[in-house]
């Protein structure tokens, strides 16, 4: 990793750390820096200093918006904002800096930002994938068990986007301790697949949706004692 982007990363980690949530640390930026790199090998010419930097910073935010109570902060915007003045340190010129902040801005599910560039779409791939597999299902248990939500839990999901994601499919959640694995892949997981921009993102997606489906299969019939 060259110099720049190792001080990018020790800067990620420092913010990351005031929150202290693993679904949500340097581990999984480091898990999406690297897949995105690896997406980027397919999608032809991708600048790979904006990919780089925009991966590593795209979660920066994520502790303003954690302990906003009101829920009104939106760790992509301010990720985006903070990002500025740390590119600027490093010798990022304004245009590249610009560039990087659209990436981070269009990084995440619920917004109406959209990536509009390769980098800005291999990001959101990024990022996306981490949340399917097995490694999707490590990480929203580890969020259910910080927002004291359920292990198990079926709702109906059209009452349920009505009541805690202000009846939207794709909108923030009010209330995290009514929600769970299922109702997660229901409002989200299900979908990604439609949502990803690179084929080589889909061809990883596609196996990793069908583990991750199987195993919520498979903890229902635990849970009622079937298996």
């Amino acid at each position: 990793m060259e110099e720049k982007f190792q001080k990018i990363k020790e800067t990620v980690e420092r913010e990351l750390n005031l929150e202290k949530d693993s679904a949500h640390d340097i581990d999984h930026v480091m898990r999406v820096y690297n897949l995105a790199l690896s997406i980027s090998k397919s999608e032809g010419n991708v600048d790979l200093d904006v990919l780089c930097a925009a991966t590593l910073l795209h979660d920066i935010g994520g502790a303003k918006e954690a302990n906003d109570s009101s829920g009104k902060t939106d760790h992509a915007v301010v990720g985006a904002e903070m990002s500025r003045s740390i590119l600027g340190r490093l010798g990022f010129t304004f245009d590249k800096i610009k560039h990087i902040q659209d990436c981070i801005l269009s990084h995440r599910y619920r917004t109406d930002y959209k990536p509009e560039t390769i980098e800005a779409k291999i990001l959101f791939d990024a990022d996306k994938l981490d949340a399917i597999g097995a490694i999707g299902a490590a990480r929203v248990f580890s969020w259910i068990g910080k927002h004291n939500a359920k292990i198990y839990k079926k709702v109906n999901v059209d009452e349920y986007i009505k009541e805690n994601q202000g009846g939207k499919i794709d909108g923030r959640i009010k209330d995290k301790s009514k929600h769970s694995a299922q109702i997660n892949y229901e409002v989200k997981e299900k979908f990604l697949l439609d949502k990803l921009y690179t084929e080589t993102a889909k061809k990883i997606g596609q196996e990793r949706l069908a583990y991750y489906k199987n195993f919520l299969d498979r903890l229902e019939k635990e849970v009622n004692g079937e298996l």
